[in-house]
């Protein structure tokens, strides 16, 4: 009689081992079977389970990116209520009536006054003072140290997305009688003082535009007027009822006298004092500043064509730099400009000599001194 392992031995061998009801056949490599579906055969089982295993992989996929979908509109939310919130330092004492925007920034040891409004996104940083009727627009950054405004009649409007540099002062009072307001600030400033009703105050104006770049220790006197887009460099003083148009520039301590104006796209040498008004288009320098020809540099970069700036140095030298066989008189010459630019388009030909004719109008101060080039 065979023994129970001979016999079990003999079996598998044969190919007649029976199987366990409702599994498959084992696989290879493997040690255990995998149980079928009711539904299937043992032929049919790695099929099946492929498919099972894609769904599987589908359904997963799914819901990953319904859940990261989630998770990215929670953090976007999240993001917009912080933006929204404003951030004051437990050092800053910023008054209950003061009204302060979404998303600002006040750093430690600022005060804010019970007029003052501040707009969205604005950062103040440490040790500014917003004071008076003053209202500040948005996205507008105050460095370090800078002092906004003044306990005086009148309003400081400062507009949106300026720069207010370093320890600069912005609308506060002179100590002069005479200068109602100084003020000295740095970076793409627009700031207007407005006048007041009060008995036995008048306080000037002061109008600056927007995008102007106004670099350290700079002086703007009382009732300027300043375009846009103009920029000066450091130790520019202005003094009182300066007119400054669009797009000029100046060098370093460059001193300007009251009353002057400055043409657009024009150029002040550094170190310059300019006791006249400078037309527009013109570059001057020196110490009682003389016409050095046309801003030919700073045209370029304010997009003017190779065509206009022939015309214009044309005309320049037409006016001001007679030749030996023209000696007419500068009034002459500048009226023969004036017919010739009659029958011709030229925008700005006109605009230069518009500038040159104001000038000379009552109660101007004439144009800055200019040099023959020829004659010597």
């Amino acid at each position: 009689m065979e023994c129970r392992w001979t016999h079990h031995h003999r079996l598998r061998h044969s190919g007649r081992y029976p199987k366990t009801p409702g599994t498959a056949d084992v696989i290879p490599g493997g040690s255990l079977p995998l149980p079928l579906l009711p539904t299937q055969t043992p032929c049919s089982a790695p099929l099946s389970m492929a498919a099972a295993a894609r769904a599987a992989r589908r359904l997963l996929s799914s819901r990953l990116h319904t859940t990261t979908r989630h998770l990215h509109a929670s953090a976007s939310e999240g993001a917009t209520r912080e933006a929204s919130r404003s951030f004051i330092h437990p050092a800053a004492v910023v008054h209950p009536d003061a009204a302060i925007g979404q998303g600002v920034s006040i750093g430690p040891f600022c005060t804010v006054g019970p007029s003052a409004r501040i707009g969205d996104a604005c950062q103040i940083h440490a040790g500014c003072h917003v004071t008076g009727d003053t209202e500040l627009g948005e996205g507008c950054v105050v460095l370090t140290g800078a002092i906004l405004g003044a306990d005086i009649p009148g309003r400081t409007i400062i507009g949106e997305n300026n720069v207010i540099g370093h320890h600069a002062v912005v609308g506060v009072k002179c100590q002069d009688l005479k200068y109602k307001e100084m003020n000295a600030f740095c970076v793409l400033v627009a700031i207007m003082r407005s006048e007041s009703t009060a008995p036995f105050i008048v306080l000037l104006n002061l109008v600056i535009g927007d995008n102007n770049l106004i670099m350290g220790s700079c002086h703007i006197a009382h009732d300027c007027k300043i375009g846009n887009n103009n920029i000066f460099a450091n130790n520019t003083l202005f003094a009182g009822h300066i007119v400054v148009e669009d797009c000029t520039h100046t060098a370093g301590a460059v001193v300007v006298h009251q009353f002057c104006h400055i043409g657009s796209y024009s150029f002040l040498g550094g170190g310059s004092v300019v006791a006249q008004d400078v037309p527009r288009y013109m570059m001057v320098a020196g110490d009682r500043a003389e016409l050095r020809g046309l801003n030919l540099e700073g045209l370029r970069r304010n997009g003017f064509s190779n065509q206009e700036v022939r015309r214009l140095r044309k005309a320049y030298q037409k006016v001001f730099m007679p030749t030996s066989t023209n000696q007419s008189s500068f009034e002459d010459r500048l009226a023969e400009l004036e017919r010739e630019i009659q029958h011709s388009e030229s925008p700005a030909v006109s605009c230069m000599v518009e500038s040159i004719r104001m000038s000379f109008d009552q109660g101007r101060r004439g144009i800055c001194k200019f040099r023959s080039w020829n004659s010597s």
